[in-house]
């Protein structure tokens, strides 16, 4: 008897044993959300100086481009704006490079037949695009006309670049 009095504690231990297992094998689950708000924004991610070069007497027209990169979010409308420069005296016209009080003239302009002044009045003398998330380059067309040649020095000005979107 002793025999089969352990072979049902046996199985009544394995059973046990089973039935422990399958319950911890039950599992639960739920669900959540991964969520980001992207709103519209747009940065001057890249610009490069507009650099006219080294020149004696000016005579002819000098030439120079510069690139400014802007990424926007996608879909997002934006004008870029370039203000007349750090020097007194100048304008959207007609910017100055200045070295002490003597000036060099020079223009920027939104197109490579250098037309069309670019300034900083939306709708009028702005470059305007529309984001597509990755960054946009827009090519200022920049030109030295002829003049009276100032003393040699290197002339600057310093333009401030605006993105309103």
């Amino acid at each position: 008897m002793l025999g089969i009095s352990r072979l049902v504690w046996m199985s009544a231990v394995a059973l046990l044993t089973t039935s422990a297992s399958a319950v911890m094998a039950a599992t639960a689950t739920n669900t959540f959300q991964s969520k980001i708000v992207i709103v519209a924004e747009c940065k001057v991610q890249s610009t490069q100086d507009l650099d006219f070069g080294s020149h004696g007497v000016l005579d002819a027209n000098v030439d120079a481009t510069a690139d400014i990169g802007v990424q926007c979010t996608n879909t997002t409308p934006y004008n870029v704006q370039l203000n007349a420069g750090s020097t007194s005296g100048g304008s959207i016209a007609t910017r100055l490079m200045t070295s002490g009080s003597a000036t060099v003239a020079y223009q920027m302009y939104k197109d490579a037949g250098r037309s069309q002044n670019w300034g900083q009045t939306n709708g009028t003398d702005t470059v305007s695009a529309t984001g597509n998330g990755s960054v946009q380059t827009h090519t200022v067309y920049g030109r030295v006309a002829p003049q009276a040649t100032p003393a040699p020095a290197t002339y600057t000005d310093t333009v401030t670049v605006t993105v309103e979107y």
